[in-house]
């Protein structure tokens, strides 16, 4: 079994247990005006699940095993995990991890900020000098941009201030 056709697989489950819920369980749960309009909530939830299934389904058909000397050297090997950095993956998912556990607790600016270069430094960055202010100004025009622009609250200071 080919690794697309064993992921494929497993988003074909994915979306057909998504398809049952869809139609299944969200059937009961309308109210009397919803019955007769054309656009229900359960619409897109259910377009959403047939196509997933459709595009599951090809995409386990048609991928097959492959001849060692068919293997296109940009797809990933995955007979020879080791020679790609994992460790650097796993690390910038414990930081976003990380990051959304310490949003609230320290506020948006200084946890993006430390996001920003905790990510940096993960992927190599050494120079801190240009890696700081950056993370710093980078983190004040997002949160100045969804707070002034867009008017969405963000808290940008730690709770206790």
């Amino acid at each position: 079994m080919t690794l697309d056709r064993a992921i494929s697989g497993l988003f074909l489950l994915l979306c057909m247990v998504y398809g049952y819920t869809a139609f299944v369980t969200m059937e009961a749960n309308l109210l009397p005006f919803e019955l007769n309009m054309t656009f229900l909530p359960n619409t897109m939830p259910k377009w959403l699940s047939v196509l997933g299934v459709i595009v599951g389904f090809v995409v386990v058909v048609q991928s097959g095993p492959k001849a060692a000397e068919e293997i296109d050297p940009g797809e990933i090997d995955y007979r020879n995990l080791r020679q790609y950095k994992l460790g650097q993956a796993f690390l910038l998912l414990a930081l976003m991890v990380a990051y959304a556990l310490l949003l609230r607790p320290i506020g948006f600016l200084f946890a993006t900020t430390l996001f920003l270069a905790g990510g940096g430094i993960i992927l190599g960055e050494r120079r801190f000098l240009v890696l700081i202010p950056v993370a710093l100004f980078t983190a004040f025009t997002i949160w100045y941009l969804v707070q002034e622009v867009l008017g969405i609250f963000l808290r940008p200071w730690p709770w206790f201030i």
